[in-house]
């Protein structure tokens, strides 16, 4: 059901036109599934995840006969680690003025090397096994790494952020799939009305599968105030946007219904109360140089 990473598959090498030391990037969910360059890892057992990533970037300095950097997003510590690994199987976390030089031609040549359209061909075919839990932790890997290279505005982000939201809602996961369709949605608002609508009707669509009154109040008005903002510009143009549309005010109306007299709040405060409509992402602290776990004596490869 899952990948493992072998010197066999040439599709997980870096390019052989690539430039020296192309970081690789790797994942950790919060429930400790493990992802190397858009591949799910079997962990067999109870093996840590960083022993399983030093190995397969090990793996890749040992091919190269070079060594290798890696960023690696671990939501489980909630850091971001950037790490060396060497041929013998040694490595060391690296500060970021170590780290290779950042820029549009350094992310270009990464992912000339991992294209992410491939790693998105393989989210939909999990998905079509369905495969869920692996493709929406590639999901989420391939997200995170393009939001922290691209920023989250960027459109190579917000796809991956739609797919992400599309295989949530697929796993039945409706809150999950409601922030991040909202956060596509918003930044469509900000930054691009004319192709917001279809966004927020994504968001729309997940939105109606919540049960949680709070949740529906304050998620709702946010939606609200989309499909309002789009009809003023003259943008609702689908006869299912206006349809949307009109159910997300009948659904947020009925339920302010059940709250009268001094219990009733304005939406601004229960959205305050509740904190933000669609959080963006966590920001993730980077790991202080010399960080244990990722740092290993040489030979202890299990490759």
């Amino acid at each position: 059901m899952s990948h493992s990473l072998t010197p066999r598959d040439n599709g997980n090498l870096p390019a052989l036109s690539a430039p020296p030391l192309i970081r690789l990037d790797a994942y950790v969910a919060e429930d400790g599934s493990t992802v190397v360059n858009g591949h799910l890892l079997e962990m067999g057992g109870m093996r840590p995840s960083n022993e399983a990533i030093l190995d397969a970037v090990a793996m890749f300095a040992r091919t190269l006969g070079a060594p290798v950097a890696a960023t690696v997003i671990d939501r489980s510590a909630q850091q971001v680690a950037r790490i060396r690994v060497y041929p013998d199987g040694s490595s060391r976390t690296i500060g970021e003025e170590e780290d290779l030089p950042p820029g549009r031609e350094r992310t270009a040549a990464e992912e000339e090397a991992f294209p992410p359209l491939a790693r998105v061909e393989r989210i939909i075919q999990h998905a079509q096994r369905e495969e869920l839990h692996a493709a929406f932790v590639l999901a989420s890997a391939l997200r995170e790494h393009l939001t922290l290279r691209r920023g989250a505005e960027d459109e190579l982000s917000l796809e991956a952020r739609g797919v992400e939201a599309y295989i949530a809602y697929l796993r039945g996961d409706y809150m999950i799939s409601t922030v991040l369709a909202l956060t596509v949605a918003r930044i469509r608002c900000r930054t691009d009305l004319n192709r917001a609508a279809p966004e927020v009707a994504r968001a729309t669509a997940a939105w109606q599968r919540l049960q949680d009154e709070g949740q529906v109040a304050t998620r709702g008005q946010e939606l609200l105030h989309m499909w309002e903002r789009l009809s003023a510009a003259g943008l609702l143009q689908e006869p299912t946007h206006h349809t949307m549309a009109q159910a997300v005010r009948a659904r947020v109306e009925r339920g302010s219904q059940y709250v009268e007299g001094p219990a009733a709040a304005p939406a601004a405060a229960l959205t305050a109360a509740q904190g933000p409509a669609a959080p963006e992402d966590t920001p993730l602290k980077p790991t202080r140089r010399g960080l244990r776990r990722f740092t290993r004596r040489p030979g202890r490869s299990a490759g």
